[in-house]
């Protein structure tokens, strides 16, 4: 169905993505907001902070440059993109990097305050 030249089963499809990685985030009948979700948890494995952060950043890069490539796209008149989808993809690029520039933020102020600490 199409509304003012916006295609709700693509918004639809997208809001049904969002609901299936909130499910794969939170275990089943745990509730998020509960007791224990603020306690750390025990770590399954060992991971290196050096290549969860590159990692990152490499998957806001791809995001970025995909967002791109579609705007390109449909800038060039290419007609199988339509505006919602470069709009779409465009966004989540933009919030990906707000996400890793408050990331940052948090990393350069934790490093501040350590260093300030008296030995």
């Amino acid at each position: 169905m199409s509304v003012g030249m916006i295609d709700t089963s693509r918004i639809e499809a997208m809001v049904a993505q969002l609901k299936a990685a909130a499910a794969r985030a939170t275990p089943a009948g745990a509730n998020p907001i509960g007791e224990g979700a603020l306690q750390a948890k025990p770590a399954t494995g060992a991971v290196d902070f050096q290549s969860a952060l590159k990692s990152s950043l490499d998957q806001v890069n791809e995001v970025q440059l995909q967002s791109k490539k579609l705007a390109d796209r449909f800038e060039m008149g290419d007609p199988s993109v339509s505006l919602s989808d470069a709009m779409i993809s465009l966004q989540k690029s933009s919030i990906a990097f707000q996400q890793t520039v408050q990331v940052r933020n948090k990393l350069v102020s934790a490093y501040q305050e350590i260093m300030n600490m008296g030995i």
